[in-house]
């Protein structure tokens, strides 16, 4: 066995080996592999890695990450993710996967990072470990991961019509054109870091506004709720895995109010609106990923669909 470097050259075999591993619950396309773990400018492509057997075959790999954007937003430069770990079934047991993972959390270390989470990272495949994968936890475990919380995807197979909600208070539209500096700095004020990223990545990967659900109040965007379908400018998150339905999927989150106009019922609103949108767009199953919310969604009729441990480990 060889650790080599990441190379985007070996993409086919790399989605072959993950398909080979989850395809029966994580579909991989090769465009959505690209999508985030080469074209994403967060890659630590010196710290990413892949084993390969005595013939050159693929039978491993670690991608891990970094913060490595420009785009000005409140990120944590000290943390660094672990995006995926994947050992071939037929060559486990040989410390593989940890001679991988040691030299990833190494790399990392190198450039400042001291803490280290499993998944969750910006095009995150996963927000933590599937709960199915028990042993992969243990092996967390083992090397000095602790669980922090379990987060949810949550799914709605859409047996029944959803309306727009009517509030005389309040609108609800899809984000209009020349709108767009308006919800940034919605975003900006309200809910600073992450989500500001991922909105600026949308529209500079070519989003027009039409993934993006808004609730307005005298004419100012008081929240938001972004959707998603097979025609976003990019695969998201939460239509990663729509290749397991025959049903055409759409995808609901994050989404968040002004928190000074929270309690008066507009988070549950803005889902419902984001549910009618999707309808109008002939989706018959709808997924929101990466929550702890399972109670409120209840409401609009979501059940948990997967479950994921979300570990971190201080590297310091």
């Amino acid at each position: 066995m060889n650790i080599i470097a990441w190379n985007r050259n070996r993409l086919a075999e790399l989605v072959d080996l993950w398909n080979k591993e989850l395809a029966a619950e994580f579909p991989m396309r090769e465009e959505l592999f690209k999508q985030n773990s080469f074209d994403d400018l967060n890659v630590s492509y010196d710290s990413s890695y892949m084993a390969v057997d005595e013939h050159d075959q693929v039978i491993g790999f670690v991608v891990a990450k970094r913060w490595q954007e420009t785009i000005d937003v409140k990120m944590d430069l000290k943390r660094g993710w672990i995006q995926v770990l994947l050992v071939d079934s037929d060559h486990r047991g040989k410390g593989i996967g940890t001679a991988l993972y040691d030299r990833a959390e190494v790399g990392l270390k190198v450039h400042g990072i001291e803490e280290i989470q499993l998944a969750g990272d910006p095009f995150h495949y996963f927000s933590g470990i599937p709960g199915q994968y028990q042993a992969v936890q243990q092996w967390a475990e083992k090397h000095g991961y602790v669980k922090r919380i379990d987060t949810f995807d949550l799914i709605n197979y859409l047996n029944k019509k959803y309306d727009l909600p009517v509030d005389d208070l309040v609108t609800f539209s899809i984000l209009k054109k020349g709108e767009q500096a308006d919800l940034i700095s919605f975003l900006e004020r309200c809910f600073p870091g992450r989500w500001v990223y991922e909105t600026m990545k949308y529209f500079e990967m070519n989003g027009n506004g039409r993934e993006f659900v808004v609730i307005k109040k005298n004419d100012k965007i008081i929240g938001f709720c972004r959707i998603n379908d097979s025609q976003s400018p990019f695969i998201a998150q939460n239509v990663y895995w729509s290749p397991l339905f025959n049903e055409e999927v759409g995808g609901i989150g994050p989404l968040g109010i002004d928190a000074n106009e929270q309690k008066q019922g507009y988070g549950l609103a803005i889902v419902q609106a984001a549910m009618a949108y999707l309808q109008q767009r002939n989706i018959e199953a709808i997924i929101i990923d990466w929550t702890i919310l399972v109670d409120f969604y209840k409401k609009l009729d979501f059940d948990p669909w997967k479950k994921y441990g979300v570990y971190l480990k201080n590297v310091k």
